[in-house]
């Protein structure tokens, strides 16, 4: 992994969740001699031994000698302790020593993070208390990104990118310490990997394991695992809890005022805000800032820091004047979901509000799609978030719901990930393991067999499977790319159709977060006047690549009248950060394909030839994604349940005269308003030519489903002349046989 310098945003990022509040003082190292730091061999400087007296604070130092002790004699740890108590940045620095110490003879340290933000975030952290550069002796890796070299000892990583190591390497034999954090999120990847190292560790028996998870899950780990160590860690303090006399009708807006509440009772102390979803944090966001300017100045300053735990981006910095900041009190307000809370990295935190509800997807894998439904948190999230103050001796947390709620509608525990995602992308994963000789996958939590039978399914009418269910050439292939199954398909298919540089676009875009802003009040229909500038009459898809070659097009152009791209997207309500995570994205696409040798066509977007093409290269992969205008009114009836969505507002064809009526659509979910977005129009002619037909005759019956019928018995004529036409050219060439017989067949 090649090593890449930091960008601005993992700066900004490290900058707004440092722990201090400036005016640090430097602790000079009395003596002649300097002590030397083993991992590089320099002096320790003076920071070092200030975050020392720090990190020897912490809840977990004082278990440092039993857990070296574990780690000695046995192949597997558990350490299950509260949350904010050092685990995350302490035990990987004490697992780098025990590398240190057999000479890194077994391999390097690993440590998985549910969230790219906490394992850039741990990384930067652990850097600087070990005293060592970030790169160089700690480095990170994560989606699209890496800042490691050959000589990095400890690495943080996302679970789902040490999952996608162990394709090229099964063992894992670089690593001879493995470190699986927030085991307790139950992500599919974490379980999968939980599952797969049972196997490797019974091929390298000087490899070590270490679970790090909250207290609620260690007593299934150890019946997982069978008998092993346990050191458990708790908090220094029990916050004081607030409940709420009664269940509020509105738990955001009352968020929101007991926020402001706090702020204007001048006690000092950051604040934390558990939301429902992130379109709340996102709201919140807006609020906070436009109120901003309606507070008393005397009581500080007021700064919001939304913390996405599934955005792809890291957090924007805030524009403010620094000289400014620095006269006056600022007080920090961190908003983020249930999930959210190993984002969470600030000390001074003295406040912690929860509204007791969220809002998640739950698949259906009948319907093939997302669920998003509202419901209470669990009882072991609701404890996570008390102990966020663990580190506070005078903290509070207002619970926005009565005491008894707590014991009568929330839940022990979630359930795990595995039994309400989509696995298509996990079962390719496990279906290329099985080359490798780990297709057994003993999970702690049993997948639902509908589920794991639906992601057969897709992957047979994907072309992924052979006839005996395993991996084909192309879902060998498919698998290679980080994107979903659907999305690989797709570019699959664009080699065929010359289409690939516009289609790898498409992928970085979708695979982005959105690249439209919300707008602030009163500017809607500049922004809409602005966006119409790369509207495509084609569809979403198109729409998406104009915006993408304009920005590059603003990112080279130095004679342009715009001095940077971020003012070029602030004047066209875009997310600069967006745009460049896709030009990130596809760099990397850009960099498999020449990797495994695939070809790359020359650039013909514009000519209808090759808008066809994309559309052929979408429906490659996407032919589930479709759906039918039943009314003329932006109606549209998914073509393979009874479920009826309109247009999302971002969507080109959005308040358009023209909606065109059989479309595919990139996302779907069940909520609230159901839309679908990233939407492009389609001819029933074109997707009868590209669907399978075994997918189409297994579609139920519809007033859809019968005009497609119909396509095909327009077409069958046609159809029977071109196969009368090649049989007579086969007889032909059958009256002069040639030397060998040669066939290709591409399943």
């Amino acid at each position: 992994m090649e090593f890449l310098s930091l960008s601005p945003e993992i700066h900004c990022f490290s900058e707004l969740l440092d722990c201090s509040d400036g005016d640090e003082e430097e602790i000079l190292v009395c003596g002649e001699d300097f002590e030397l730091n083993p991992f590089d061999g320099l002096p320790y400087s003076s920071r070092y031994y200030k975050l020392l007296k720090e990190r020897e604070e912490l809840p977990v130092w004082k278990e440092k000698q039993t857990f070296l002790e574990h780690l000695l004699h046995h192949q597997i740890a558990i350490v299950s302790g509260d949350a904010k108590t050092g685990k995350s940045s302490q035990i990987p620095q004490w697992c780098a020593e025990y590398c240190l110490s057999v000479r890194y003879q077994h391999g390097v340290v690993v440590c998985t993070q549910v969230h790219k933000q906490t394992a850039v975030r741990l990384a930067l952290r652990v850097a600087d208390e070990m005293d060592v550069n970030v790169g160089h002796e700690v480095g990170y890796f994560i989606p699209f990104e890496s800042c490691c070299t050959a000589e990095t000892i400890l690495r943080y990583c996302t679970d789902d990118m040490l999952q996608r190591e162990m394709m090229s390497m099964p063992l894992l034999n670089y690593y001879g310490v493995i470190i699986l954090d927030d085991v307790h999120e139950r992500t599919v990847a974490t379980d999968a990997l939980l599952a797969l190292l049972k196997d490797v560790l019974l091929s390298r028996p000087e490899l070590r394991l270490v679970i790090l998870t909250a207290p609620h899950m260690s007593s299934k780990l150890q019946q997982y695992y069978g008998s092993i160590p346990l050191i458990r860690v708790e908090s220094k303090y029990q916050a004081e809890v607030v409940y709420s006399c009664s269940i509020q009708k509105d738990p955001f807006l009352s968020a929101l005022r007991l926020l402001f509440e706090i702020h204007h009772s001048k006690e000092k102390g950051d604040i934390v805000v558990f939301l429902a979803c992130e379109q709340e944090i996102e709201k919140a966001h807006q609020m906070i800032r436009q109120e901003q300017s309606n507070l008393n100045p005397d009581l500080g300053e007021l700064i919001a820091v939304p913390l996405y735990p599934t955005k792809q981006e890291l957090i924007p910095k805030p524009h403010q004047d620094k000289q400014k900041s620095c006269k006056r009190y600022r007080r920090k307000v961190l908003l983020t979901t249930s999930f959210g809370e190993s984002l969470i990295w600030i000390k001074n935190v003295t406040f912690v509000i929860d509204v007791g509800v969220e809002r998640r997807k739950v698949y259906n894998p009948r319907i093939r799609t997302d669920s998003v439904i509202t419901q209470p948190i669990s009882k072991s999230q609701a404890e996570m978030h008390k102990q966020i103050l663990g580190m506070s001796s005078s903290g509070k947390v207002f619970c926005l719901y009565p005491e008894e709620f707590t014991y009568k509608e929330m839940k022990p525990h979630l359930p795990a990930k595995i039994q309400e995602s989509n696995l298509t992308s996990m079962v390719l994963f496990l279906k290329r393991m099985d080359i490798a000789g780990f297709g057994h996958c003993d999970f702690i939590s049993r997948p639902a067999p509908e589920s794991l039978m639906q992601a057969l399914e897709d992957l047979d009418y994907l072309a992924a499977l052979d006839n005996d269910g395993n991996l084909s050439e192309f879902g060998i292939i498919m698998s290679e790319f980080p994107l979903d199954p659907q999305l690989s398909k797709s570019i699959l298919a664009s080699c065929e159709f010359e289409c690939v540089e516009e289609m790898l676009t498409v992928a970085a875009m979708v695979t982005a977060p959105h690249c439209f802003l919300h707008t602030p009040p009163g500017t809607e229909e500049i922004a809409l006047t602005c966006w119409r500038k790369f509207s495509h009459p084609a569809g979403d898809h198109f729409t998406l690549i104009n915006i993408f070659n304009a920005f590059k097009e603003a990112s080279t152009n130095s004679t342009s009248q715009y001095y940077s791209t971020e003012k070029w997207c602030r004047d066209y309500f875009l997310s600069s950060s967006a745009l460049r995570m896709a030009e990130i994205i596809r760099a990397e696409l850009v960099e498999i394909m020449k990797r495994i040798e695939l070809p790359i066509s020359e650039p013909g977007f514009g000519s209808k030839e090759n808008i066809l093409n994309i559309k052929k290269s979408l429906l490659s992969g996407y032919f589930m994604h479709i759906a039918r205008d039943v009314d003329g009114s932006g109606n549209y009836l998914m073509l393979t349940h009874r479920q009826v969505a309109q247009l999302h507002p971002f969507s080109s064809y959005y308040n358009s005269r023209r909606i065109p009526e059989w479309v595919l659509f990139h996302k779907f979910s069940i909520s609230e308003d159901n839309t679908i977005q990233v939407v492009s129009e389609i001819s029933p002619d074109l997707f009868m030519e590209l669907v399978p037909q075994y997918y189409f005759s297994n579609l139920p019956p519809s007033e859809s489903k019968d005009i497609l019928q119909e396509v095909i018995n327009h077409l069958a004529p046609a159809s029977a002349m071109k196969e009368e036409q090649k049989t007579n050219d086969d007889k032909e060439n059958e009256q002069s046989p040639t030397p060998t017989e040669q066939r290709c067949i591409i399943q």
